[in-house]
């Protein structure tokens, strides 16, 4: 009886989700690959055949949701691994990016990673094992004009992620967010949106939408590279919560923090003399 492990990805027809799955595949996992067209993945189907179920899947569309779910338990019987990968960006300054824009965003960012990851919890929670892993970004844990919207995704996606990392950690299973910087996928290509300009915002917003749009295929990041990273942080008895990817990641998280600390302690005095006199 086959007993590899099962990793179940979202958005896998290019970027960082057939990476992770082909990285799986290298290694005997088995793989349950789910995009918007499945015929982009088909592909990896006939290659590993045995190992691999290739799914039509939208995140934004529960009732494919539960569909692929009930497929993957049918054909593997059990789910190790969920990486909620699916998503897209938006480059726009706030006031240029239209209220569907950014509720269509958090659909897919937010609410779709959820509503995978509450299809699968009760399995999970069922075997006592497994781990969830939520792709965010270096945006997640910090802002930058014209990826405002992005950001908010992300944030959203990171929260919730942190409050579910302590509810099923006695139930015996992981969560691990992912911050990668920028690696060589099609994010900044196929899967940016970019808003409509407003001169107003040229010196804000500009750099964000001049970098987003010449970066795609310059990035030094190698996605195959993050899946290893990944499978090793969720191999360890003591996982981190939050897993950088990228020097930029890392040099830029840092920064952050450190700008938070200083500011906290300048600051101190002043919050702290909120409390009721007496």
């Amino acid at each position: 009886m086959e007993t590899s492990p099962v990793w179940f990805i979202t958005g896998a027809s290019s970027g960082f989700g057939r990476a992770f799955a082909e990285y799986a595949l290298t290694q005997g996992y088995r793989v349950v690959a789910t995009a918007r067209k499945s015929e982009s993945i088909q592909p990896l189907a006939d290659q590993y055949p045995n190992r691999t179920l290739a799914l039509r899947m939208d995140v934004n569309d529960r009732s494919q949701i539960d569909a692929a779910v009930g497929q993957a338990m049918e054909r593997f019987g059990q789910v190790d691994v969920l990486i909620n990968n699916a998503g897209y960006g938006i480059v726009g300054a706030v006031e240029e990016t239209p209220e569907d824009e950014l509720r269509a965003l958090m659909e897919t960012n937010f609410f779709g990673a959820m509503a995978v990851t509450r299809a699968l919890l009760p399995h999970l929670r069922h075997r006592g094992r497994g781990a969830i892993v939520n792709i965010s970004s270096l945006g997640g844990q910090l802002s930058i004009a014209g990826f405002g919207s992005y950001s908010a995704s992300k944030f959203a996606l990171e929260g919730i992620s942190e409050a579910l990392a302590q509810e099923v950690k006695p139930l015996g299973i992981k969560v691990l967010i992912v911050e990668p910087g920028q690696f060589r996928t099609n994010l900044a290509g196929v899967g940016m949106r970019f808003m409509p300009e407003i001169e107003a915002y040229s010196e804000s917003a500009g750099p964000t939408r001049q970098f987003a749009r010449s970066s795609h295929g310059t990035q030094f990041g190698d996605p195959y590279k993050a899946a290893r990273a990944i499978d090793v942080a969720l191999g360890d008895p003591n996982p981190p919560l939050r897993l950088q990817l990228g020097q930029d990641s890392v040099d830029m998280i840092r920064a952050h923090a450190e700008t938070l600390l200083s500011d906290l302690k300048r600051w101190e005095a002043i919050a702290v003399d909120t409390r009721l006199d007496g």
